[in-house]
């Protein structure tokens, strides 16, 4: 589901705006400065009303594509859990934020041969 839509700036960030029927945010992607291992995010994600950091986001590749894209989780504590999301290539200039709500993991004491009761 698409809940946003970003533009790469000159510097490399992505600037753009998420909102939902609950949460709304203008955002910047900055690029980290230096990274100090291999899994530290490629970027802080800053909301720009208060210059706070809200989240983290990493280069990533699909697997089943191979398409690249921006892995991201966005935390607040208004949140019960953490919003993860992708950062695609939308259109000609535009990048899209999507996010897709987690699939229920499955109780195998609700599962007879396979099948859910």
């Amino acid at each position: 589901m698409k809940i946003g839509i970003f533009q790469k700036t000159e510097t490399g960030a992505f600037e753009g705006t998420i909102a939902t029927l609950t949460f709304a945010a203008d955002l910047v992607f900055e690029p980290a400065q230096e990274k100090t291992k291999d899994r530290s995010p490629d970027f802080r994600v800053i909301n720009t009303a208060t210059g706070f950091e809200i989240g983290a986001a990493w280069h990533d590749k699909s697997e089943r594509t191979g398409k690249p894209y921006v892995s991201v989780k966005l935390d607040d504590p208004s949140f019960t859990y953490p919003l993860w999301g992708a950062l695609t290539a939308g259109g000609a200039e535009d990048y899209s934020f999507n996010w897709s709500r987690p699939k229920p993991k499955t109780d195998p004491d609700t599962t007879a041969n396979g099948d859910t009761l």
